[in-house]
């Protein structure tokens, strides 16, 4: 072990000297306040955390600095808690910082943090080349928010929750595990290549990724999507799985439009049925007793469909007053919605509800298996005009502005029900040939095919083995990481960094541990991806633009057709090396009809179309805007695609209150970050996200930020102007009346 030494002022000065180097901050200030607060016979952790507390007290708009200086005490005394910990000396020069890399790995594998994947396929000499790449001096783009985030929640410990990781290592070994499978010629350049993606903050990997790469514990995908059908055993089974993936670390989205409705009949029997409400809250339940690796309950949005005849209890699961029992309040909630619908509310017409069981019985079909293939027309207005003539059917009558009226009175309350548009989700799938979307997952930014698992039979295998048998439906597995778009565009770094970060997502799919096998079978067969980005309100702050502009518009439009042409580029060329997804014959991908549908007709696109028809694709889906607002702190960005909420704010969790400033805050750029979320006019967000949609095959994590007291009219004008545009999904109505709960497990 290393003595801890008490503080004196030599060290004290010599400290705050050495941190201030190159940061506008008055750094006689703070050693002032230091010598007169920090008293001499503190230990070095107390001594440190004293001044880390005198610098945060600085910042503000004029002085976001100080945020750097404490970073750089924080990590001065990560650096020599590791030292102690890993019992080799640290004398804080550059290169120093870091102990022997191998040590560290053979520690944590020998006392079972680390899984045996990385010392059983990378040689000693290997990590020590690994070793000199890594570069301490990363550490300094950190500012405190971020360094504290990751250090406290992320990097790994022992037993004890004694700190031996430090943040650059936390890189490489990501890089290393997600490339641990390539070729043996390439591998090394390709860690290299994945640790300067990471170490540049360039990109971040999904949180799962971040918190279990190279651990003996955990999965590395986000959300997972279960489509529950219309039985007692699917109900019960959906239920077990969704407990376990709650359990690894996985948020969930279920479709339960299929389930009959309240009053149905039960084999026949009629009025026997009790809905889906009794359903919904038995997952409330499971979300609350089985929690996320110890740290928090579980996170599980439901979906139903508006046309179902239990819509109006479900869209008061999470208000605040009537009949508890008829309330789920630790779910989500979200509304599949049908053009045909919207259109309804636009000229305040009649909506009808239906028992799923019911049209199934007498009408043959199942309502929700269809979609309009056209806008304005299709197969699913037709069936459910049937169904609307039908005499035969039980229905419920309601004005269609009456139930937008509840769903606009949830989110108000509560943030959700979120919104889902499945008609223009279904027109731009792009594996449509292999089935259909009924719902989005937890955070509404993943749109891919879903189908139950079908229980077959059970039976004695032997006079003690009893086996049941299943024919897997398409569980949806989202695997997430997103460019740090304040970062890497300014650099002009986005094709090298697409390059690597398709690669590491597609490694993912391989890599990973999966607890439900239908998952696992999904995840290979569409080996969907989910690129994403955050940061956008900081690049709009460096490249001058301002939110409400046509020029934030078009930047948008531009910006995302490129991140959109270069990953379709990677998974191609990916495809050419490693082979094409399982699914993809048939798909948009193969018969050129997603580049026509997008509109994409330059020469550039017209050879890229021609190449993905000859190579094929390795990902049947690419990209999803995730909310990612815990790594974009780490990465010392903006949210997503969000304005930020202040230009100067607090940031505020369970264990910690921290004062923040928007990114690279200055003069120039003080203008744009000045319209904040709850100021910029929504209407500009939503043509941002129409013309971004364009290029993203999946969907947006797309958040309303309103005032408590916004007219109702303007509420619902925001929702028809985003369904019009051709968003696909939106997420959170954010008003300063209600505080929802993040979602942590898109956040990439």
């Amino acid at each position: 072990m290393i003595a801890e030494k008490a503080m004196n002022d030599e060290k004290i000065i010599s400290k705050i000297n050495e941190v201030s180097e190159g940061l506008s901050i008055d750094r006689e200030h703070w050693a002032h306040k230091a010598l007169k607060t920090v008293k001499r016979d503190a230990a070095p952790e107390k001594a440190a955390d004293t001044m880390i507390k005198l610098a945060l007290e600085n910042i503000d708009e004029a002085n976001p600095d100080w945020t750097y200086a404490a970073a750089r005490i924080y990590l001065q005394e990560l650096y020599r808690k590791a030292a102690v910990n890993r019992g080799c000396r640290n004398d804080h020069k550059p290169g120093s910082k870091y102990g022997s890399f191998y040590q560290l790995v053979q520690s944590l594998t020998d006392q079972g943090v680390y899984a045996d994947n990385i010392i059983s396929k990378y040689s000693k000499a290997e990590m020590e080349h690994l070793e000199r790449v890594i570069n301490p001096e990363k550490d300094n783009l950190f500012t405190y928010l971020g360094i504290y985030t990751i250090a406290t929640r992320y990097l790994a410990t022992d037993h004890d929750k004694n700190i031996y990781e430090l943040p650059q290592e936390r890189w490489m070994i990501i890089a290393m595990y997600l490339m641990q499978d390539e070729n043996r010629i390439q591998r090394m350049k390709l860690v290299e290549e994945a640790y300067w993606a990471l170490s540049n903050l360039y990109m971040t990997v999904a949180t799962p990724t971040l918190a279990n790469a190279g651990k003996t514990h955990g999965q590395l995908s986000s959300c997972f999507i279960d489509t529950v059908d219309d039985s007692l055993q699917s109900i019960y089974d959906s239920n077990t799985d969704i407990a376990k993936l709650s359990k690894n670390g996985g948020g969930i989205g279920v479709y339960m439009g299929r389930i009959r409705a309240r009053g149905s009949s039960i084999k026949g029997f009629k009025g026997m049925s009790s809905g889906v409400v009794p359903w919904i809250k038995q997952l409330n339940n499971t979300a609350v007793s089985v929690d996320q690796l110890g740290t928090r309950k579980g996170a599980i949005a439901i979906y139903l469909d508006v046309w179902h005849k239990d819509i109006e209890s479900f869209l008061d699961l999470k208000l605040n007053n009537g009949d508890d029992r008829m309330r789920a309040h630790d779910i989500f909630t979200g509304v599949c919605l049908p053009d045909y619908f919207m259109e309804k509310v636009e000229k305040r017409e009649d909506w009808y509800l239906f028992d799923p069981h019911e049209v199934r019985q007498v009408m043959g079909f199942s309502l929700e298996d269809f979609y309009d293939e056209e806008i304005g027309n299709g197969e699913w207005r037709k069936r459910y005009e049937a169904c609307v003539q039908s005499d035969k059917l039980t229905r419920k009558k309601i004005a269609a502005i009456d139930i937008m009226k509840r769903v606009m009175k949830s989110q108000l309350e509560s943030g959700t029900p979120f919104m889902f548009y499945r008609d223009e989700v279904n027109r731009q799938n792009s594996n449509s040939h292999k089935g259909m979307i009924y719902c989005s997952n937890l955070c509404t930014e993943i749109t891919q095919n879903q189908s139950p698992t079908q229980f077959i039979e059970e039976f004695l295998e032997d006079e003690n083995m009893i086996v049941k048998k299943y024919q897997a439906g398409d569980y949806v597995v989202c695997n997430l990481s997103s460019i740090n778009l304040g970062k890497a565009v300014p650099d002009q770094v986005l094709e090298r960094l697409i390059n690597i970060q398709v690669r590491m997502l597609d490694n993912v799919i391989d890599i990973n541990t999966l607890p439900i096998k239908q998952a696992e079978l999904t995840n290979k067969k569409y080996r969907a991806i989910g690129l994403g980005t955050f940061g956008w309100h900081h690049l709009l702050a460096l490249e001058n633009i301002k939110w409400e502009s046509d020029e934030a518009v078009e930047y948008a439009d531009h910006l995302y057709e490129k991140i959109a042409y270069l990953t379709i580029k990677n998974s191609m060329e990916l495809s050419r090396e490693k082979g094409s997804y399982p699914a993809f014959a048939g798909s948009k991908w193969s018969t050129g009809e997603y580049f026509a549908n997008k509109g994409y007709s330059s020469e550039a696109w017209a050879a890229l179309e021609a190449e993905v028809a000859r190579n094929g694709m390795r990902n049947g889906y690419l990209m999803a805007v995730a909310p990612n607002s815990t790594t974009a702190m780490i990465a010392g960005s903006t949210a997503s695609i969000d304005p930020i909420f202040n230009v100067f704010y607090n940031e505020e969790k369970k264990d910690f209150k921290i004062p923040v400033t928007a990114p690279e805050l200055n003069h120039r750029t003080y203008d744009i970050y000045r319209r904040s979320a709850y100021i910029v006019d929504q209407r500009w967000s939503v043509k941002q996200n129409a013309v971004r949609q364009k290029h993203i095959d999946q969907s947006i994590s797309f958040n309303f930020y309103v005032p408590n007291t916004i007219r109702a009219s303007i509420l619902l004008d925001l929702h028809l102007q985003a369904w019009r545009e051709g968003i696909k999904t939106t997420y959170y109505v954010r008003s300063t009346s209600n505080d929802v709960e993040e979602c942590e497990w898109c956040q990439s």
